[in-house]
């Protein structure tokens, strides 16, 4: 009898030590809570407004857990090849017919994510109150790059400057101008060098952001500008492969938010418009 209840105790010795390394073994292995890390992407963009847009947008997104990296690049080639090439994840620059020329030429995937602004494309000059007293062989100065060709050859025709093909639209090159009566000439430039060229030429076709840090603004010292239905808003851009992901759709909708739009009024009203509700 003796020896039976030393026995049980020592079973229940065992399973209350059992139990006991039991509760250990769990707590040890329970995780300590860890605050969630940001997810991090990289946006390409060349100047202002573009760079300040993202600025305004970069605590906002951190909020939201995403800690954006701005990428400050020196022509208008390198965000789209960054972006094709997956060294960004997004870039914010163009205009959609833009991008669609760097696809056709590139074989890439870029995709139009969310248009931002619309930026009031002009000619300029130097040398000219009114685009009347352009003289005869007068040159006009545009960006090389095709979509940008198209949009000042067709701002040219509007203003009476030039007759294009029928039908041709911003798709235009200059082997499309059939009347030219004041014979123009015509002088394609890398998109950055627009500005330098305003002392060089009778005109020269740019986008305020580049008109602006000259003093000039289209409302104000533009001798044309084109058309209010423009399909050239400053757009967005990411891949066909990330344009869904949780971190560009955040982007996206703090881009086209309230606090934008107001910079956009407050400090761009004369030469950029919001491209969003």
């Amino acid at each position: 009898m003796k020896k039976s209840i030393i026995a049980l105790f020592a079973v229940m010795v065992l399973i209350v030590a059992g139990c006991g390394n039991k509760n250990t073994s769990v707590n040890e292995a329970a995780p300590a809570p860890t605050s969630a890390e940001p997810v991090k992407i990289k946006v390409a963009s060349l100047i202002p407004p573009m760079t300040d847009i993202l600025d305004i947008v970069k605590p906002l997104l951190k909020e939201e857990g995403v800690d954006m990296e701005v990428v400050v690049l020196s022509d208008n080639v390198q965000p789209n090849e960054a972006l094709a090439n997956k060294e960004v994840d997004a870039n914010f620059f163009q205009h959609v017919p833009y991008m669609k020329q760097f696809n056709d030429s590139k074989g890439a995937h870029l995709v139009a994510v969310q248009p931002v602004y619309n930026a009031i494309y002009g000619g300029y000059s130097k040398r000219y109150k009114n685009i009347a007293d352009l003289p005869e062989g007068a040159t006009l100065v545009m960006a090389n790059d095709p979509s940008n060709i198209g949009r000042s050859l067709v701002m040219f025709e509007a203003a009476g400057l030039i007759k294009l093909k029928e039908g041709v639209g911003i798709q235009a090159t200059q082997a499309d101008i059939t009347e030219n009566p004041k014979n123009f000439k015509f002088k394609e430039v890398d998109l950055l060098m627009l500005s330098r060229m305003l002392d060089d030429a009778d005109l020269v076709a740019m986008t305020p952001a580049y008109a602006k840090p000259l003093g000039l603004t289209p409302t104000k010292d533009a001798l044309i500008t084109e058309s209010e239905d423009s399909e050239f808003a400053i757009t967005l851009v990411a891949r066909e492969d990330n344009k869904d992901s949780e971190a560009i759709q955040k982007l996206a909708k703090a881009i086209s938010g309230p606090e934008v739009k107001k910079f956009l009024e407050d400090n761009y009203a004369d030469i950029a418009l919001p491209a969003f509700k």
